[in-house]
């Protein structure tokens, strides 16, 4: 097919079935179009040839997967890639393509940091436009909150340069809201001093995890914004490549990303050294390009089903709950991490946005491997873990935490009320036939609306 620099795949095309594979591979796509979009030109031609045909856009870079099963028109941007900092004004400029790995060393070499997330293999479009919650996040916010400027081709087949001073309702949107908007193809976000921090985890083995999971739930409430941690509870597979002091066992993991002097830090993290000697110990002072060590996530294919929920601040009974569902002793078939939030969480940005959770104190994260087969067993499973925590949630969470098969009555508790419907009108506006409905849908106020596939 002819219009584009980039590749194009229809079904049974070599290369078809790599160019829409991702790390979650829970989902079958069946796309009746992929592009391979190497420019923005690309991404324009690719809608418009959706808006002819009444296709559905999907979009998927090289990150951890869509949340819906593609079946219209996929644009695949893994060709963008190119990645440009500006040390005077801290900013970094990004194309659709770009995992985080690619711009770390690029704002090293500035003594700069980006906000992003606790895996590098992560893209850096849907991340930040999805809210960003990251390592840095308690001292700086949500990476949506720190997002200059936005390239997005929308539902009439045009790219328009979007900030707060130019389409802002749009601009508004796309940080919190993600992909229901347009397919972004290049962002402009700010950068930070960083260069070291004090990074790594201790990891407990089953008789510690319910003193660890207390301390930490008292010690949070006291840390400064300097401190990023969490708490994962899970089974270490019994597999090659798995250090040999957590081979086949149960872990209780606290991980550690602390911004300031090297010897508060160690100071902060005594308790945790008093509980228990550790079966592995990974602190220690690293370059910030090194970040992604400290959660160490999978980067091979998995088919996992997530989600996520924001807590308050938990008191004994909510960790009782908890350790209750993933403790050592429920033998359950989930993965559990509690991060904190808080700090600069908390904080309006200077230009507003709709990413919701403001009033979080925690994230807690559910995450099952799984065969397709199983995920209704899945879903009941995290949804029976949600309402036993009813108490302690905030009634909100985050797009980003939602896993595939998500409801519109979950998608809604990503946001206020007001921020929801505020949303659906700025989609009524920019999308009233719901083209970008491959996500976690925010639909249309019209009737116009193509069903949510």
């Amino acid at each position: 097919m002819s219009g584009w620099t980039g590749p194009v795949f229809q079904p049974g095309d070599p290369g078809y079935d790599d160019e829409h594979r991702s790390i979650n591979e829970t989902l079958e796509h069946r796309p009746e179009l992929i592009v391979g979009a190497a420019s923005a030109e690309d991404v324009v031609s690719a809608v418009r040839y959706a808006i002819d045909r009444s296709l559905s856009v999907g979009v998927q870079s090289t990150g951890h997967g869509l949340a819906v099963a593609a079946d219209g028109v996929l644009v695949s941007t893994r060709r963008m890639k190119q990645v440009t900092v500006d040390p005077a004004t801290r900013t970094a400029t990004i194309d659709a393509g770009v995992q985080w790995h690619d711009v770390l060393p690029v704002a090293a070499q500035h003594g700069l940091a980006p906000l992003n997330g606790s895996s590098p293999h992560v893209g850096v479009m849907g991340y930040t436009l999805g809210g960003g919650v990251g390592l840095l996040g308690r001292r700086f916010g949500f990476a949506a909150d720190h997002v200059r400027r936005i390239d997005v081709v929308t539902a009439d087949g045009f790219l328009r340069h979007v900030d707060a001073d130019h389409d802002p309702d749009l601009f508004f949107a796309l940080r919190g809201g993600k992909g229901n908007y347009g397919v972004a193809t290049r962002i402009e976000i700010e950068l930070f001093p960083v260069r070291t921090l004090l990074g790594g985890g201790l990891y407990f083995a089953a008789d510690a995890a319910t003193e660890l999971l207390h301390t930490y739930s008292a010690w949070t409430r006291s840390v400064p914004e300097a401190m990023s941690s969490s708490v994962m509870l899970s089974t270490y597979p019994d597999t090659a490549g798995v250090p040999d002091p957590l081979r086949g066992r149960y872990v209780a993991h606290l991980r550690i990303g602390f911004f300031g002097p090297p010897d508060e830090g160690e100071t902060l993290i005594a308790p945790f050294r008093q509980l228990a000697p550790p079966l592995l110990d990974t602190l220690t002072q690293i370059p910030y390009t090194d970040i992604g060590t400290i959660h160490h996530e999978p980067i091979a294919p998995y088919k996992v089903y997530e989600s996520g929920i924001y807590l308050g601040p938990p008191d004994a009974g909510a960790v009782d709950t908890i350790l209750r569902h993933a403790g050592p002793d429920a033998n359950a078939p989930v993965m559990l991490e509690l991060r904190h939030h808080g700090g600069a969480y908390r904080r309006t940005p200077a230009v507003p946005n709709a990413v919701g959770g403001r009033d979080a104190e925690f994230t807690l994260y559910l995450g099952s491997l799984i065969d397709p087969e199983t995920m209704a067993t899945d879903k009941h499973l995290h949804n029976e873990v949600h309402g036993s925590l009813r108490p302690w949630a905030t009634g909100t969470t985050m797009l980003n935490f939602f896993g595939v098969g998500t409801a519109l009555a979950s998608v809604r508790t990503a946001f206020t009320a007001e921020t929801f419907q505020r949303l659906r009108d700025i989609k009524t506006e920019y999308d009233p036939r719901n083209m970008f409905r491959i996500n976690h849908n925010i639909p249309p106020q019209t009737r116009s609306a193509l069903p949510a596939g």
